[in-house]
C-alpha cells in the first residue's frame, strides 16, 4: 500500500531520507516539498493548513492509488488528521509521528480546590 509522506514546518521532502532508507525497496511511496518548503517555497497562493491539506489531496488524486496510507510529522501529522476527518475515498491509514494538536490544546484541568486545614 502506497506511503505518502507529509513533513513538518519548515522541513522538506528530504526529512524523510532516513526513513525511506529503511522501507522494502518494493514500497510505493511518495514524499513532496509542502507549498512554502523545499523545492515548492515559490509557489504562490495561501500557506494555511487547510491549503496545504487541500494540495495534498490532490498530490493523492494526481498519484490516483486507489487505497494509501498518510504518515505526518509534527505540522505534516496536523494536514493528515485534517485531511483523514474529510474522510478522503481510499485513506487506509494514519501514521503521526510526534504530530502538532489537530486544534489549539486548552486546559482541561481543573484548578485544586482550596482546603483548610484545622
Amino acid at each position: 500500500m502506497p506511503l505518502v509522506f507529509l513533513h513538518y514546518w519548515g522541513g522538506s521532502r528530504r526529512t524523510w531520507i532516513p526513513v525511506l532508507r529503511h522501507l522494502d525497496p518494493g514500497q510505493p511511496f511518495t514524499a513532496y516539498d509542502q507549498r512554502g518548503w523545499g523545492g515548492s517555497a515559490d509557489l504562490p497562493g495561501s500557506y494555511d493548513l487547510e491549503s496545504l491539506a487541500d494540495d495534498a489531496q490532490r498530490v493523492i488524486d494526481e498519484l490516483a492509488h486507489p487505497r494509501y496510507v498518510l504518515v505526518g510529522h509534527s505540522m505534516g501529522g496536523k494536514i493528515a488528521q485534517m485531511l483523514a476527518a474529510r474522510k478522503p475515498v481510499g485513506l487506509a491509514g494514519v501514521v503521526l509521528v510526534a504530530p502538532a494538536p489537530a486544534s489549539p490544546c486548552r486546559s482541561r484541568r481543573t484548578p485544586p480546590t482550596p482546603t483548610t486545614t484545622r
